[in-house]
C-alpha cells in the first residue's frame, strides 16, 4: 500500500483539501485506484454538532457519517463513496482508546499518548486505507491522507508523531509527504517571499517529518529563482516544487499538477515506475474540457440563495458546487446572489431598511430561488416570504430539507388559509402542525440522532418533473439529514389543494419530494441532493433548477426516456427499518481559496 500525506504550513485556508483531491485526480488519471482519509485534530467525535459558521457545512455520507466538508470535495473530484471511518478526529481516536482501556485490552498498562494514541492512529489508517471506495473489489493502490490544521498546532502533535512513526513503519518507497505552504508577496516590496515556507519546513523537520514535494500557493506563478531558493533552503529538488497559483476555477488545479509533472515526482518517491500499463501518463481530456468550458461561459443565470448562513459561503459549499455542476452542463455562467433570509422579513424594513431593500432587490432580480437546509427559527419567516414570492410569480424554486418544509408551510398559510400553520420545531403549540418531529429522533442527544445517510425515495406520480429529471426512474437513493418531516396526516388536505407529494419512502408516510404541478418549476426535497452531485454528473434537481431558470427545462425533460414509467404506490415495498445509532473543519476554502475576482460567484 502506498501513502501520500498532505500537510499545511504558514496559515490555514491554503487549499490543502483541493490539493489533496487534485493529487488524487492526477494519480487516478495515471490508472491507479485511489482512496482518501481526512484527519481533523479537534475533539469532536464528528462534525455533526458544529455550527456552519465554525467550520462550514457538515457533509453527509451514504452510511450516515457527518464529516468534514473536505470529504465532499474528495467524493466530487474522485467520484468515490467514502465512509465515516475515512474521517479521523481526535475525539474518535481518544474514544477508541478509552473504550479499549475500559475493556482491559491494554492488560493493566499505563495508557499514554505514546504509544497507545499514536498506535491507534496508525492502525486506523492502515485499516481504512485498504477498503475499496470506487465500487471495485480489492484494496486501492494509493491512500491520500490530509492532515487538517497547520504544522505547529498543539492539537496536531499526536498525529504528527504518529505519522512520523507511520512513515518508518511502512518503509521507504511507500510514503510521500506533500507540504502545502504559502509564498506571499508584500505590496511594499513586490517580491515573492520564501521565508514563511522555510520556517514551516524547518518546523516540520523538527517534528520528525521531511517533505518530499512542496506545493507552493501564490497569487502569481513562482519565479524560477524563487524555486531555486526554496530548493536550497528546504532541501527539496526543484523538480519536486510545484506552484499552485490562483486560477479561474479549481478544476484547473489537477491540470497545474500534471503540467508541472507533480505525478512523476510522487510516483518516483513511491517507487511506482511507468511500465506502459499502470501507472501511465495522466488521462485528463474530459477534465480539461470541463475546466476550459467553465472559463468560456458568458450567459449568466442568477440564483438567489436564501439562507441564514450567507455570511460564510462555505456553509453551503456542496450546494454551490451542485449549482456549478448544473450550470456548466447547461452552458450558463453561474451568479449566486446571497440573500440573508432575515433581511427579507418585515421587521428588517424598520430596523435595517437598506438591507431589507437590497435583499428584496436581489430576490426579485434572480432567475431562480434556492432555499437550502438549516436548523433553528432565525430567518424562517424570510424564507417563507421567498417561497411565497417564487410560487406567486412563477419563478423556479428549489427547496432543500428545511427549504421543502418552508414551501409546505407557506402553501398551507397562503393557499389553504391555515394562518397558524407551522413546524413544531418553531412553534410546538401550533394548531396546524404541517411539519412534525420524527419519531426515532432525540431531543436531548444532539449528535448523530437525525435521519441520516442514504435512504430510498419512491416516485408515486408518473410523469412528474422530478421523475423525469431522474430519467423516469422508479426510485432514487439520496442522502438525508433532518429531524423534522411533513406531517403525513395533513398530506391528503395538501394534495386536495393542489400540492403533490410525488416522492415518498417505503411506507408511503414519509414525504421525500413535493411539487406544484401548475408551476413552471416548484420542487422541494426532504433529502440533500447536493451531496451526490459530481462535476461530470450534476444532481438532477439542481440541473432542473438551472434549466428552468435559463429557459431550457422543456428540452431537458424531453430528453428523458419515455418508455420507463415511475412505480405505482402498489409496487412500493413494505416498510424497512434503518438503524439510527451513533455515526461518525478548518476549511481549506474551496470557493475563495482558488477563486480570484471575476468567476461569477458572488461571495
Amino acid at each position: 500500500m502506498k501513502y501520500v500525506l498532505v500537510t499545511g504550513g504558514v496559515v490555514s485556508g491554503l487549499g490543502k483539501g483541493v490539493t489533496a483531491s487534485s493529487i488524487g485526480v492526477v494519480l487516478k488519471a495515471c490508472g491507479l485506484r485511489v482512496t482518501t482519509i481526512k484527519i481533523d485534530p479537534y475533539l469532536n467525535t464528528d462534525a455533526g454538532t458544529m455550527s456552519p459558521f465554525e467550520h462550514g457545512e457538515v457533509f453527509v455520507l451514504d452510511d450516515g457519517g457527518e464529516v468534514d466538508l473536505d470529504l465532499g470535495n474528495y467524493e466530487r473530484f474522485l467520484d468515490i463513496k467514502l465512509t465515516r471511518d475515512n474521517n479521523i478526529t481526535t475525539g474518535k481516536i481518544f474514544q477508541a482508546v478509552i473504550n479499549k482501556e475500559r475493556r482491559g485490552d491494554y492488560l493493566g498498562k499505563t495508557v499514554q499518548v505514546v504509544p497507545h494514541i499514536t498506535d491507534e492512529i496508525q492502525d486506523w489508517i492502515e485499516r481504512v486505507a485498504v477498503v475499496p471506495v470506487d465500487g471495485k473489489e480489492g484494496p486501492p493502490d494509493v491512500c491520500v491522507i490530509e492532515l487538517g490544521g497547520t504544522i505547529g498546532d498543539i492539537e496536531s502533535m499526536p498525529f504528527i508523531e504518529a505519522l512520523g512513526q507511520f512513515s518508518y513503519r511502512v518503509g521507504p518507497g511507500n510514503f510521500c509527504l506533500v507540504h502545502v505552504s504559502l509564498v506571499p508577496v508584500l505590496n511594499v516590496v513586490g517580491e515573492q517571499k520564501t521565508k514563511p515556507t522555510q520556517h514551516s519546513v524547518r518546523g516540520l523537520r523538527g517534528l520528525g517529518l521531511a517533505p518530499d514535494v512542496l506545493a507552493c500557493r501564490s497569487t502569481e506563478p513562482l519565479e524560477e529563482h524563487v524555486k531555486a531558493k526554496l530548493s536550497q533552503f528546504c532541501h527539496v529538488p526543484v523538480s519536486n516544487i510545484v506552484n499552485l497559483h490562483d486560477v479561474t476555477n479549481i478544476w484547473h488545479i489537477p491540470l497545474l499538477l500534471r503540467d508541472q509533472k507533480a505525478h512523476e515526482a510522487i510516483l518516483k518517491v513511491l517507487d511506482l515506475q511507468y511500465d506502459g500499463k499502470v501507472p501511465r501518463e495522466p488521462e485528463l481530456t474530459k477534465w480539461t474540457k470541463r475546466a476550459t468550458k467553465f472559463d468560456k461561459l458568458k450567459t449568466p443565470v442568477k440564483i438567489a440563495m436564501v439562507g441564514k448562513y450567507t455570511g460564510l459561503s462555505d456553509s453551503y459549499l456542496s450546494v454551490i458546487k451542485a449549482l456549478l455542476h448544473a450550470s456548466v452542463a447547461m452552458e450558463r455562467k453561474l451568479v449566486v446572489e446571497w440573500v440573508p433570509s432575515c433581511d427579507l422579513e418585515d421587521s428588517s424594513a424598520k430596523e435595517t431598511p437598506e438591507a431589507h431593500k437590497k435583499a428584496w432587490k436581489l430576490l426579485k432580480g434572480a432567475d431562480g430561488v434556492l432555499v437550502p437546509g438549516g436548523f433553528g427559527d432565525r430567518g424562517v419567516q424570510g424564507k417563507i416570504l421567498a417561497a411565497k414570492y417564487a410560487r406567486e410569480n412563477n419563478v423556479p424554486y428549489l427547496g432543500i430539507c428545511l427549504g421543502m418544509q418552508i414551501a409546505v408551510i407557506e402553501f398551507a398559510r397562503s393557499v389553504m388559509k391555515l394562518r397558524g400553520a407551522n413546524s413544531t420545531e418553531f412553534d410546538p403549540a401550533t394548531t396546524s402542525p404541517c411539519v412534525i418531529f420524527m419519531p426515532e429522533g432525540s431531543k436531548t442527544q444532539m449528535g448523530a440522532t437525525m435521519r441520516l445517510g442514504s435512504r430510498r425515495t419512491y416516485f408515486h406520480v408518473s410523469g412528474c418533473k422530478s421523475a423525469k429529471l431522474y430519467g423516469n426512474a422508479s426510485s432514487v437513493d439520496e442522502r438525508h439529514r433532518h429531524r423534522y418531516e411533513v406531517n403525513p396526516d395533513m398530506v391528503p388536505d395538501f394534495e386536495k389543494a393542489g400540492l403533490q407529494f410525488v416522492g415518498k419512502d417505503e411506507s408511503g408516510k414519509r414525504m421525500g419530494i413535493v411539487e406544484l404541478p401548475s408551476h413552471k418549476f416548484f420542487i422541494g426535497a426532504q433529502f440533500h441532493p447536493e451531496f451526490k452531485s459530481r462535476p461530470g454528473k450534476p444532481s438532477p434537481l439542481f440541473l432542473g433548477l438551472i434549466a428552468a431558470a435559463s429557459g431550457q427545462l422543456e428540452p431537458l425533460l424531453q430528453r428523458s426516456n419515455p418508455t420507463t414509467k415511475a412505480c405505482s404506490i402498489s409496487k412500493v415495498p413494505k416498510l424497512k427499518l434503518y438503524p439510527t445509532g451513533p455515526v461518525n473543519n478548518p476549511l481549506n476554502s474551496l470557493v475563495n481559496g482558488y477563486y480570484p475576482n471575476g468567476t461569477g460567484i458572488h461571495t
